[in-house]
C-alpha cells in the first residue's frame, strides 16, 4: 500500500471538512480527507439526509443531502482525494515538522498540516444487545454498507426503522438481494417517500417485512448462517448470509483523545483566531472544537475553515506573502 502525500489532511468528510477543500484550493493547497463513514457528508448523509436546513446563507431551505451534493460539486475542481470507511488511528510528527497519519486499516497519509473536522467525533455504530454478535462482525454482520454489490443476490436481514434502513432496503432489493426488514415498531421514522417505496416492494413480494419484532440471536460457525427474530407470537429463525443492524451512530472522540491535544470534555480546545490547537500544525474546526463563545453551527464551521486555511498557508509557506483575493473578481481558475 502506497503512502498518500498531501498538503492538508482533513480528518472528517462532513460539510465543514468538505468546505475546507474549497478554501484550501483557493490557496493552491492539496487536500486528502479521511472519514470512518463509507461516504462523504458526515451526519448530514448518515443520520438525516432529508432534514431541511435553514441557516445556510443564500439558501432559504436546503435538504442535508443536497447541501452535501453542492459541496462536492464546489470542491470537484480542486480534485481532493479520499480514504473512506477508515479511522485515523495514529499520528506522529516527523523531523521536518510534517505529519504521518495511520488509519486502522493501514493507510498511511503524510501531510504538512492536519485539520480535524470530525464533527462530534468518530461515529461508532449502535450495536444491538445480542450475545456473541462480535464473533460475526465482518463475517456476515455489517454496520455499514460500503459496497452494495457485495450483497447482490444474497439473503440479507436489515434491522432498523430510519432512513438508512429504508434506503438500503430499497437499493439492495433492486440488486436482487432477498431482503427481510425487521423493525421493532409498526411505524417508521424515515422519509414518507421511502416508506411508501418499501411498502410497495413488500406488496410485490420483493421485500419481507417483519414489524413489532427484534433480532435477538445470531447463529453460525465460521460465518453467519441465520438469525433468530423475536415476534409477538414467539421466535422464528431466518436464514441469512448477512445481518445489517442500522440503529444509528454514537459519536465518540475516538483515537483523537490520545493525540496530546488540549481537551475540554469531548471537544478540542483551539485559539479562536485561527482554530490552532496546542500542537503546531494541527487545527480543529467545526463541532469538534471549543473556545469562548463557540456556536455549533455549520455556517460557523465554514468560517472557521476559512480562517484555518489562511493560517495553514502561513504555516506551510512561512516565506511566501499571502495575498487575499475575491473569487467574484478572479473566479476559481484565477487562484
Amino acid at each position: 500500500m502506497g503512502v498518500v502525500k498531501t498538503d492538508i489532511l482533513i480528518i472528517g468528510a462532513g460539510p465543514v471538512g468538505l468546505f475546507t477543500v474549497f478554501e484550501a484550493g483557493l490557496l493552491k493547497m492539496r487536500c486528502h480527507l479521511i472519514d470512518v463513514l463509507p461516504q462523504i457528508g458526515g451526519q448530514l448523509t448518515e443520520i438525516y439526509p432529508k432534514k431541511p436546513i435553514y441557516d445556510i446563507p443564500g439558501c432559504p431551505m436546503i435538504l442535508a443531502s443536497d447541501l452535501v451534493d453542492n459541496l462536492r460539486k464546489q470542491i470537484d475542481p480542486f480534485k481532493p482525494t479520499f480514504t473512506l470507511g477508515e479511522i485515523a488511528e495514529k499520528i506522529e510528527k516527523l523531523e521536518d515538522g510534517s505529519f504521518r497519519t495511520t488509519g486502522h486499516d493501514g493507510t498511511i497519509i503524510e501531510s504538512r498540516v492536519i485539520a480535524i473536522a470530525g464533527g462530534l467525533g468518530c461515529f461508532e455504530p449502535r450495536k444491538p444487545p445480542i450475545d456473541g454478535i462480535e464473533r460475526f462482525e465482518g463475517k456476515g454482520i455489517d454496520y455499514f454498507v460500503k459496497n452494495p454489490l457485495h450483497y447482490k443476490d444474497k439473503r440479507v436481514v436489515i434491522a432498523g426503522g430510519g432512513d438508512s434502513a429504508l434506503d438500503w432496503t430499497i437499493e439492495l432489493a433492486a440488486l436482487g438481494s432477498q431482503i427481510t426488514l425487521v423493525h421493532r415498531r409498526s411505524s417508521f421514522r424515515g422519509a414518507p417517500d421511502s416508506v411508501d417505496k418499501v411498502m410497495e416492494l413488500v406488496s410485490h413480494g420483493k421485500v419481507k417485512l417483519i414489524t413489532d419484532a427484534s433480532v435477538v440471536e445470531v447463529i453460525g460457525t465460521d460465518v453467519l448462517q441465520s438469525v433468530v427474530i423475536e415476534v409477538p407470537e414467539g421466535k422464528v429463525t431466518q436464514e441469512a448470509d448477512f445481518f445489517i443492524p442500522l440503529f444509528g451512530l454514537t459519536p465518540k472522540l475516538g483515537p483523537i483523545a490520545d493525540w496530546g491535544l488540549g481537551l475540554d470534555k469531548n471537544a478540542i480546545e483551539v485559539d479562536p483566531y485561527d482554530c490552532s490547537t496546542n500542537v503546531d500544525g494541527i487545527f480543529a474546526i467545526g463541532d469538534i472544537n471549543t473556545y469562548p463563545g463557540k456556536l455549533k453551527l455549520i455556517l460557523c464551521g465554514f468560517h472557521e475553515a476559512t480562517m484555518m486555511c489562511q493560517a495553514a498557508f502561513r504555516y506551510i509557506y512561512p516565506d511566501q506573502k499571502l495575498s487575499f483575493k475575491y473569487t467574484t473578481v478572479t473566479g476559481i481558475d484565477g487562484f
